[in-house]
């Protein structure tokens, strides 16, 4: 029976989180040191991304060295360089003769519109992040990657809440598949157990959910309300896979989102999923995939769950509150 653990116990992986709460952005960095295969799997419409074509599987290089997840839309894409500066001082990376170039993948998520957006993620920032994953120093909610995330963003920024960044590891056997997901979507976040919105477009007096499919399918909308968006997350494995199965895994990781974002995959999310394989066991890369869209489903449960009001956002944890009023 697959038990839940803390994903900073994978080995060969840490975790770490740099952020500015008062300008509300941040980044999340995976560091994988002793290299991983990867794959991936861009679903939205509107991504920012690094380094994913090389994870194509007829492309040379086979391993990475980190995974950074960033805020600041484009911009946050800066984060990766503090990685690479990080990894080459520790004279990890693809060895090219003269120095050693560490393969750093990302991707970005649009938070500039909570907190300030002229400070986003950098260099330093992303230098930050690998300093605090030496100490594992990873917390979910409004940290990392997940300090300006919002969601349900539909009706306008006005009726959208708080998301943030969620983890969730399972361990079956010796397998270990884990998750972590920077949850900033234009849709509603449900549980999927029940079809209930637990985080998302709102209305007060009276509190209700608003429904972002059905308001998108109901209304006419005669500008676009939709500010920035995208949810971004990495899963984690010690199975054996090829580039293939690690793109494939990256796939089917995405049901998770599916499960629980509603929608999902807009032409305005940029939803991207990495996948690490460390290497370590030998198992049916069909169970990793399907894992994984539970690892994934989980973290995206818990980012906005463990999310705190932020940036004028009210979140899960506000809605007891806010319910009674």
């Amino acid at each position: 029976m697959p038990t839940q653990i803390p994903i900073t116990t994978i080995p060969n992986i840490k975790i770490g989180n740099a952020h500015n709460r008062t300008a509300a952005t941040g980044c999340t960095v995976i560091l994988c040191e002793q290299g991983a295969v990867a794959g991936v799997d861009v679903r939205g419409g509107a991504p920012g991304t690094r380094e994913t074509d090389l994870l194509r599987p007829e492309n040379y290089v086979e391993k990475i060295h980190a995974v950074i997840l960033s805020g600041g839309s484009a911009f946050g894409l800066d984060a990766a360089s503090g990685v690479m500066t990080y990894l080459e001082e520790k004279g990890i990376g693809f060895d090219v003769g003269v120095t050693k170039v560490p393969i750093v993948a990302g991707a970005v998520l649009f938070d500039l519109n909570c907190g300030d957006h002229r400070i986003r993620p950098d260099s330093q920032m992303g230098y930050q992040a690998c300093m605090a994953a030496e100490k594992q120093n990873f917390q979910e909610g409004s940290y990392g990657a997940g300090t300006g995330a919002t969601v349900g963003k539909c009706f306008g920024m006005a009726q959208a809440m708080k998301g943030g960044l969620g983890a969730f590891c399972i361990k079956a056997g010796e397998l270990i598949v884990g998750a972590i997901a920077a949850v900033n979507c234009l849709g509603d976040v449900v549980d999927p157990r029940t079809g209930q919105i637990i985080a998302g477009a709102f209305q007060n007096h009276p509190f209700a959910f608003l429904n972002s499919e059905k308001g998108m399918t109901d209304t006419s909308l005669t500008r676009n309300p939709f500010a920035g968006n995208t949810t971004i997350g990495a899963i984690i494995t010690n199975a054996v896979m090829t580039k293939a199965q690690a793109n494939k895994a990256a796939s089917m990781a995405h049901d998770g989102y599916a499960r629980t974002i509603r929608p999902a995959h807009t032409l305005l999310d940029g939803d991207t999923i990495f996948a690490l394989a460390l290497g370590q066991i030998t198992v049916d890369s069909n169970i990793v995939g399907l894992l994984a869209a539970q690892a994934i489903e989980q973290a995206v449960i818990r980012g906005v769950q463990q999310a705190t009001s932020l940036g004028g956002y009210i979140c899960c944890q506000d809605l007891q509150c806010f319910q009674r009023t």
